[in-house]
C-alpha cells in the first residue's frame, strides 16, 4: 500500500469508531441572567425518546434556589428543560458542574448570557465537566472561546473529515491541493455566514443527508479513477470541492446553531469560528500529509487488493451515514 494511502487508511481506522456519533449534538446549557441574583436555565440533553436520553445533569451552587416548577418536553431528538434559579450575589465566581460526564464520550457546551449583551461559552466534557462563571469578558476573550470551537468541532465532525480526506486521495500535484482545500474553504464560508445571520434558512437533517451522499460521490469518483475513468472531481477538484463546500458550510451552521452567537459580538464570534474550523481543517491535512512522509521514508508497498480499499471504506461509511440520516429526518 502507498505511503499516502496507509496514512488515509489509519485515518478511517480512527475515525471508524465514531461512526455513530458523526453530528455534532453535544448537550447544551444555558445561563441567561435576568437580573443580578436570577438566571433563566436552558438544559438541552440529545434524546432518542422522552425516557431515553443521555444521563447527565445540571449541578449548580447548593444555595441556588429554583424558582417554580422546571418544565421540560422531547422534540427533535433531544429533551429539553427550562426552569428560573436564582441565587444571592450571583453566579459569577461560582462554579457550575455537569454530573454524569465522567466516562462517557459527550461533551456539553456551556453558555452563559449577561445583561450588558456579553456572554461566555464554555465546551465541557469528561476530563473537564466544570466551568465557573466569569465576569463579563472583552472582545478577546470572545474571538478566543469561538476560535477554540470551531477548532474543535471539525476535528469531531468527522463526515466533514472524510469528504476531506476522499479529496486528498484524487487530487494531485501541491498547487491543486492548495486549490481545492482554498475552494473548499471560501464556499463553506459563505454558506457558514448567510446560514448564521438568518439569510439562508435550510432544515438540519436534510442537509446533513446530503453531506453523507457527498462524500458518497467523491468516494465513487476515487474508485472510477483508480479504474482509469477520471470523472469531473479530478478533472475539476475546485468546482467540486466548491460546490460541495457550499453544503458543508450549512452543516458547520447547524453546529455553530447549537452554541448561538453573543448579541454584542455576532461578526467577531462568528469569524472566529469560521477561523477556528479552516485551523482544525489545516492541522488534519498536516497530520495526513507528515503521515505519508513518513511512511514513505519506511518503504512501505501497497498489495493490489489494498488499492481500491480506502474508496470504497469511505463509500460504505458514508453510506450508511446517509441511510441512518434519511431514517432519522423521516422518523421525526
Amino acid at each position: 500500500m502507498t505511503a499516502r494511502s496507509v496514512a488515509i487508511a489509519f485515518a478511517l481506522l480512527c475515525l471508524a469508531p465514531h461512526a455513530l456519533a458523526d453530528v455534532f449534538r453535544p448537550g447544551y446549557l444555558e445561563l441567561r441572567e435576568v437580573d443580578a441574583e436570577t438566571y433563566d436555565v436552558l438544559w438541552r440533553v440529545p434524546a432518542q425518546a422522552e425516557n431515553v436520553r443521555l444521563g447527565i445533569a445540571v449541578r449548580l451552587p447548593s444555595d441556588s434556589e429554583t424558582l417554580g416548577e422546571p418544565r421540560g418536553a422531547y422534540h427533535a431528538g433531544a429533551w429539553t428543560e427550562r426552569w428560573r434559579t436564582r441565587r444571592p450575589a450571583g453566579l459569577v465566581g461560582q462554579k457550575i458542574h455537569i454530573d454524569g460526564l465522567a466516562g462517557l464520550s459527550a461533551d456539553v457546551i456551556a453558555r452563559v448570557e449577561r445583561l450588558d449583551g456579553s456572554s461566555q461559552v464554555e465546551r465541557l466534557g469528561p476530563a473537564s465537566p466544570s466551568f465557573v462563571v466569569a465576569a463579563p469578558a472583552g472582545k478577546l476573550e470572545v474571538a478566543r472561546a469561538y476560535l477554540v470551537l470551531g477548532f474543535e468541532h471539525i476535528l469531531g465532525g468527522f463526515d466533514h473529515l472524510l469528504f476531506v480526506t476522499a479529496l486528498l486521495l484524487i487530487v494531485r500535484g501541491a498547487r491543486r491541493v492548495i486549490a481545492t482545500i482554498t475552494a473548499f474553504t471560501i464556499a463553506h464560508s459563505i454558506t457558514l455566514a448567510l446560514a448564521t445571520l438568518g439569510v439562508v434558512h435550510v432544515p438540519g437533517p436534510p442537509v446533513e443527508a446530503a453531506i453523507a451522499l457527498s462524500i458518497v460521490f467523491v468516494a465513487a469518483e476515487l474508485a472510477h479513477g483508480l479504474r482509469g475513468r477520471p470523472g469531473v472531481t479530478s478533472r475539476a477538484p475546485w468546482l467540486v470541492a466548491g460546490s460541495f463546500g457550499l453544503l458543508h458550510g450549512l452543516g458547520f451552521a447547524g453546529a455553530l446553531a447549537e452554541v448561538g452567537l453573543p448579541e454584542r459580538a455576532i461578526p467577531l464570534a462568528l469569524l472566529s469560528f469560521n477561523v477556528g474550523v479552516e485551523l482544525g481543517q489545516l492541522a488534519f491535512v498536516g497530520a495526513l500529509s507528515v503521515a505519508a512522509v513518513a511512511l514513505a521514508r519506511l518503504g512501505v508497498r501497497r498489495p493490489r487488493w489494498g488499492e481500491s480499499l480506502p474508496a470504497y471504506a469511505i463509500g460504505s461509511l458514508a453510506s450508511f451515514w446517509v441511510i441512518e440520516r434519511v431514517a432519522d429526518f423521516w422518523g421525526r
